[in-house]
């Protein structure tokens, strides 16, 4: 147990005038919020990226994606520190030195899992927020991880699924997100992975899908970094793909392909990337620069 961790926890009760005031709207808020870290986090607009535990390659590098560019931007990053999706998004937001919020389902002694403790630290170093509405030394039970999903979409203007099977405990935060009337987005998985199910199965329902990662941005009112900014962190196969269309302008895979000499499969397969990233539009089998 880190005792300097607990003497920089604040309890914050319900009346209190730095209680968030989105918690306060909510069916069933918290009497109380026990926090260490930056409390002014909780009155920023913030984003809540959540996911199963079980995970596949692409999961992992979209929640990754979405929480540095979030951080990149300047808007916290919300999640439940479990292992999985929730600890990429964290790790994203972390390597872009932006902010993370963690919400917890055990006290904040008594963090778990264990091996994401040092992730919660440094998130605390870097300026976030650890928020538990349990006191310090309180065990988790099985119950308190559903009751923690109700603040992880509470404290948030919208909540982002980026893969979820048919039981992930990610479902419970969107019913959640859903009756608090926050704005769903999801990201589409592949049809024939048992992880996505739930989450294509969502976008089926009416969530709307999340295809380029600045849509987050813009909804939230914010103006996303500067293209040519954020182009210079691309990697070479990926400048190489923008070089082209600043070529023509708009392009099809089969143009960008002859003219970066790499196969269709390979183009299509950055571009995608480029998609998500948000430097690239493509629409009718023709490719642009978003901006």
């Amino acid at each position: 147990m880190d005792t300097n961790l607990i003497i920089r926890t604040v309890r914050i009760d319900s009346e209190s005038e730095l209680f968030p005031s989105k918690l306060r709207e909510i069916p069933n808020p918290p009497k109380q919020l026990y926090c260490t870290g930056d409390i002014s986090l909780l009155e920023l607009k913030s984003v809540s990226v959540v996911g199963s535990r079980k995970f596949t390659i692409y999961g992992k590098n979209v929640a990754k994606m979405i929480g540095k560019r979030l951080g990149e931007t300047g808007i916290p990053v919300v999640s439940g520190l479990a292992l999985g999706i929730d600890s990429f998004a964290h790790e994203g937001v972390l390597e872009a030195s932006g902010k993370m919020i963690g919400v917890l389902g055990s006290g904040i002694a008594k963090m778990t899992p264990r091996r994401n403790f040092q992730l919660m630290e440094c998130g605390l170093e870097t300026g976030g927020l650890i928020v538990s509405e349990y006191e310090p030394f309180e065990e988790a039970r099985p119950y308190t991880f559903p009751a923690r999903n109700r603040i992880i979409s509470g404290i948030s203007e919208m909540l982002v699924v980026v893969e979820a099977n048919f039981n992930s405990g990610a479902l419970i935060t969107v019913q959640h997100a859903v009756d608090q009337g926050r704005e769903i987005f999801v990201v589409p998985g592949n049809i024939n992975s048992q992880f996505s199910m739930g989450s294509n199965l969502l976008i089926r329902d009416g969530a709307t899908p999340l295809i380029i990662i600045d849509d987050l941005i813009r909804e939230l009112g914010v103006m996303p970094l500067d293209y040519t900014t954020e182009e210079r962190k691309l990697d070479e196969d990926e400048q190489i793909v923008v070089a082209a269309l600043r070529k023509y302008g708009r392009a099809s895979v089969d143009i960008i392909s002859k003219e970066t000499g790499k196969t269709p499969a390979s183009i299509s397969a950055l571009i995608t990337i480029l998609e998500i990233k948000g430097i690239v539009v493509s629409s009718a089998g023709q490719i642009h620069l978003a901006k």
